[in-house]
């Protein structure tokens, strides 16, 4: 198994539970989570692939994989900001797909 196949089934089995599903479009996903595994052996800590990580991890605590803008996202779009995570509905297509909107705050990106 890959280390890819194995994140994702480990962190499946953690995240269903909790009402957050894998995006159905595979080919997304295994993008994320290979920028995931990449991230972990460049910086020591899984940042979020779709944000600009500085390599501090006081700084990037907010992006660290489930990133604290996750559950907003889901509950008011159905997705994440990159779409790795997403609802039920959204999966199901029961829900429009909207633009999630970026809600890191601006000084957290720029150092």
């Amino acid at each position: 198994m890959t280390k890819i196949a194995k994140l994702y089934e480990n962190l499946k089995k953690i995240q269903e539970p909790k009402g957050y599903f894998f995006n159905k479009d595979r080919t997304i996903v295994f993008e994320l989570l290979e920028g995931l595994i990449a991230n972990k052996d460049r910086y020591g800590y899984m940042a979020c692939p779709c944000r600009l990580a500085s390599g501090e991890r006081d700084n990037d605590k907010d992006i660290i994989c489930p990133c604290v803008y996750r559950k907003p996202d889901v509950e008011e779009y159905g997705s994440c900001y990159c779409s790795l995570y997403v609802s039920k509905e959204w999966n199901e297509e029961k829900i429009e797909k909207e633009y999630v909107p970026e809600r890191r705050p601006p000084e957290k990106t720029f150092f």
